[in-house]
């Protein structure tokens, strides 16, 4: 089987030794799109994370029999057109899910803590220069006692839920799916939910149903004291909207690791009142080396199951 990875770069270097085992490997650290089909003409297996598949590049590589998405989501491959093919689409699931939600619950902490604000005031040489012990120039909050609500309570919305619970929150969660799901935790009305918690956290896909799920009308229905964490996917919430409600100190922070484009060229969120009310990070919540080692292990296994069939 000739096998190729098309964005290595996306596994951090991580070691890739058991997949080139299984086949003539050939790995490329990125692939711009012009690249693709020269780089999978005679591929049977296809390995991609963030490197597109459509129904065009599909349709040229009639060797392919396996694409291998390196991350859960699948929304880069034409699955309708890999399907009329035959070809098999396999992601990794699961892998991510508690690295995910750590980043999460740090996420909250540090607003809370104004972890980022207090760090710099000691980094810069203010502490040094000051004539008191202490300093309260942004007031901190316990996370104790607050009310964390979590729209999508799948793998990752659960274990949330689990930490959440464990630091003492009390917990709901919206379904965007409309599926109301048995457990310790109560569903609520989005609307309830964002008018309710102290912490909103947002754990769903991207789909015509979540699109643009938190916008100014939504960010309005939230306290002022607020927190809104999307490490889900850019689009769900209107960065927009959200720069707007930060400047206006509609809500009290927001931390994001998912933007509408990726990386995220020019955005009002790079120029807010107060920066320190956003804290933001590259979409790499993942990317723990447990969960990559995980991910290249649920890679090997697609493969592997995929070759065994085949035998």
């Amino acid at each position: 089987m000739k096998i190729v990875f098309l964005d290595e770069y996306s596994v951090c270097n991580r070691d890739l030794s058991q997949i080139k085992s299984l086949g003539d490997y050939t790995g490329y650290e990125t692939t711009q799109p012009q690249q693709v089909i020269e780089r999978c003409k005679d591929a049977e297996i296809v390995i991609t994370n963030k490197v597109v598949l459509d129904a065009e590049t599909i349709a040229t590589l009639p060797d392919l029999k396996l694409i291998c998405v390196a991350a859960t989501g699948m929304n880069n491959v034409d699955l309708a057109a890999a399907a009329e093919r035959g070809i098999e689409v396999k992601n990794a699931i699961g892998y991510s899910t508690y690295s995910v939600a750590e980043t999460t619950l740090c996420s909250a902490l540090a607003l809370l803590r104004e972890v980022t604000y207090y760090d710099n005031f000691f980094k810069s040489g203010d502490y040094a220069a000051a004539d008191r012990i202490f300093n309260f120039d942004r007031p901190t909050a316990q996370l104790r006692g607050k009310h964390w609500g979590i729209i999508g309570l799948g793998n990752i919305g659960r274990e949330v839920a689990r930490l959440a619970e464990a630091f003492g929150c009390k917990v709901s969660y919206f379904s965007t799916s409309g599926i109301t799901r048995d457990g310790a935790y109560p569903a609520q009305t989005l609307n309830e939910l964002l008018s309710s918690s102290d912490i909103v956290s947002i754990h769903c896909p991207l789909t015509h149903r979540t699109a643009n799920l938190i916008a100014a009308e939504q960010l309005q229905q939230m306290k002022k004291s607020a927190i809104l964490i999307n490490v889900a996917r850019g689009g769900i919430v209107n960065e927009e909207a959200l720069a707007e409600a930060l400047n206006n100190q509609t809500i009290r922070g927001a931390a994001l690791d998912v933007f509408t484009a990726e990386p995220l060229r020019e955005s009002p969120l790079y120029y807010l009142n107060d920066p320190y009310r956003l804290l933001a990070s590259p979409h790499n919540a993942w990317s723990s080396v447990e969960a990559i080692d995980r991910l290249v292990a649920c890679i090997f296994e697609n493969i592997k199951n995929f070759i065994a069939k085949g035998l």
